[in-house]
């Protein structure tokens, strides 16, 4: 982090055109927001800027419109809302670069936010166009990067931009990095990871890369049921990824080789449909016509002593099919005693992941965790030791 510029005091920011580049991709229905946690992440960084007399101009992105303009992809409902957050009002333009973007950019007052349209209306965002980081550029004096969810994507707004504008990394996005270099560098021991997903393919990266680190590795969620069949146990008519026996294998090896003590589920919930009673059973009583959907009661008092026996503490990927209240109790118990812990013992807890970030939400224990991460794919390839275009291009602006 050191060869990368952060935005802080020292910087003249008073009468400023800050182009700041945020992850506002939320989800909506029918044009409302049914959950906010990436909007209310960076709204210090907006409130430091407002008190530091700049003029705000965010942009983000939400949705894949693939460069069309599509009408419940805009960020106008965005404005709304954050004008509601800050208890100010926050001006929106259905337009992204040219002309009338500029002026309206030197126009707004110290102080004053305004929230340009959709960058993915404009197919030059994901091709990490040149010119189109060039007209993104004129709209401000200095660029921060506050999307740490979006930097692992060679985009325009993320990464060549930096090529064309004073550059600086945003207090969330340090945070997120000094966080997971924390994690994998220098934990507090006994550490623990507990890492669910419904594809172990996606997560193999990580899990090797982890397995060097951890005392404990838990899986959980749809992930564990390959683990399960691995085992030779049935798993009915459960979610489950082909073709991953020789990577099952390796990831066992390696946590023998690394002394990382690895745990799969020892009993589970199912149901024969999504929407009936789930029953608790141990792995040899599962059927042919079962779904696993939640961890059971053994498993989760199994979870919770490595959770007691540990001073670190990884969640990502909830246990079980949370969405649904009878199956929301795993990840809901594997929540509430990571909180209990880092409160009452100092545990270091840190959670990372959309579906965890929702269960979290859902469970009411967001504010309990020592740090959360809104970030997806990004906060899986750092943990995975690989190099993030939109971190990389911050380090050219030493």
């Amino acid at each position: 982090m050191s060869k990368i510029n952060h935005l802080d005091n020292r910087l003249k920011l008073a009468g400023k055109r800050v182009l700041l580049r945020v992850d506002f991709n939320v989800p909506l229905n029918n044009g409302s927001i049914t959950e906010d946690s990436r909007i209310k992440k960076v709204l210090p960084t907006i409130k430091f800027l407002i008190d530091s007399k700049a003029k705000i101009i965010i942009i983000s992105h939400m949705g894949r419109p693939k460069g069309k303009t599509i009408s419940n992809l805009t960020l106008k409902p965005i404005a709304k809302k954050l004008s509601d957050l800050l208890g100010q009002k926050v001006f929106f333009l259905n337009e992204v670069i040219g002309t009338k973007v500029i002026e309206q950019s030197k126009n707004i007052t110290n102080g004053d936010v305004l929230l340009l349209e959709n960058l993915r209306f404009y197919k030059e965002e994901e091709s990490n166009s040149k010119n189109f980081a060039k007209e993104l550029s004129k709209i401000g004096d200095i660029y921060v990067n506050e999307a740490f969810s979006c930097s692992h994507r060679a985009h325009a707004s993320v990464s060549e931009i930096t090529n064309y504008i004073s550059s600086f990394a945003g207090h969330q996005l340090v945070a997120e990095i000094e966080t997971i270099k924390m994690l994998t560098n220098s934990p507090k021991k006994p550490v623990s990871c507990i890492i669910g997903g419904s594809k172990i393919s996606t997560k193999i990266g990580v899990l090797t890369n982890l397995i060097k680190k951890m005392d404990n590795i838990v899986i959980v969620g749809a992930m564990a049921n390959n683990f399960i069949k691995y085992n030779r146990y049935n798993i009915g008519k459960s979610v489950y990824e082909k073709n991953t026996e020789n990577l099952i294998k390796n990831i066992i090896n390696q946590s023998k080789m690394y002394s990382c003590n690895f745990l799969i589920p020892s009993d589970v919930v199912v149901s024969k449909k999504y929407d009936t009673k789930g029953q608790l059973k141990n792995l040899d009583k599962i059927e042919d016509t079962d779904i696993i959907l939640d961890i059971g009661n053994k498993t989760v008092e199994t979870i919770s002593q490595i959770i007691d026996n540990s001073k670190t503490v990884l969640w990502n990927g909830p246990a079980g099919y949370f969405e649904i209240d009878q199956f929301a109790e795993g990840s809901n118990k594997i929540a509430k005693k990571i909180i209990q812990n880092t409160k009452n013992k100092s545990l270091i807890s840190i959670a990372g992941g959309g579906d965890t970030v929702a269960a979290i939400n859902k469970f009411d224990c967001y504010e309990g965790f020592t740090y959360v991460s809104t970030a997806g794919g990004a906060f899986l390839e750092l943990l995975e030791g690989k190099i993030l275009p939109g971190i990389k291009a911050l380090e050219k602006n030493e």
